[in-house]
């Protein structure tokens, strides 16, 4: 019994990770998949192809997306963007929707950003206990007026569920860059700690060129 008991469990291991990985991908291809409901019952493929071919969706989303990328990169482009964000700018409840998510969305994937770009070890939630956490910029407005010193925006992420967290503001000295990827936090944080990454430099206290660790 203890022999078939392992060869499950190994079998397991191989599966799981295989079965989840495919359901993933099958909810992802389709939900893009119905962005062909958006198209004209005459121009959808099973119409000219007489049958439903998954994952057509998922390419017309991934080319509208690029091409719309292509088309706003030149100076014409940068104008429509400005006349439809004018436009926007004119409807108070799409306005506040529309510019907080452009907002978040901008400075998430701005190429010279530092949101979500390094990996810090933070004390939450409370003093001895240790996580990981993300660089998400500084504290801005009024807020700053009433924090001695300098502070820095960390999102802690939940275990093992990242996409939830929680918003801090922490002074400077009390946060330590690591050496570490987005990417290996992420799946250390989701693994929830059993990932570990591998060794890097010493971590940077404060995120100053003074190296120092944790006691």
């Amino acid at each position: 019994m203890r022999i078939v008991k392992r060869y499950f469990i190994t079998g397991l291991l191989i599966w799981v990770p295989v079965g989840i990985t495919a359901w993933v991908l099958t909810l992802l291809v389709g939900t893009m998949d119905q962005s062909l409901l958006l198209l004209p019952p005459e121009f959808r493929p099973q119409r000219w192809l007489g049958m439903d071919v998954p994952g057509l969706g998922a390419v017309l989303t991934l080319l509208v997306i690029f091409l719309t990328g292509v088309l706003t990169a030149n100076i014409l482009g940068q104008r429509l963007i400005r006349f439809w964000e004018g436009v926007l700018a004119r409807i108070p409840v799409v306005k506040s929707i529309y510019y907080s998510v452009k907002q978040v969305s901008d400075t998430l994937f701005s190429s010279n950003g530092e949101a979500f770009r390094k990996a810090l070890l933070v004390q939450y939630p409370r003093q001895g206990s240790w996580t990981i956490a993300f660089l998400t910029g500084q504290p801005g407005g009024d807020v700053v007026n009433h924090l001695p010193g300098e502070y820095v925006s960390v999102y802690v992420p939940t275990t093992p569920n990242p996409t939830s967290g929680f918003f801090l503001m922490m002074p400077k000295q009390d946060v330590i860059e690591l050496d570490m990827s987005v990417d290996e936090a992420l799946k250390y944080i989701i693994s929830m700690g059993v990932v570990a990454p591998p060794p890097g430099r010493r971590a940077v206290r404060g995120m100053t060129p003074a190296a120092g660790r944790p006691h």
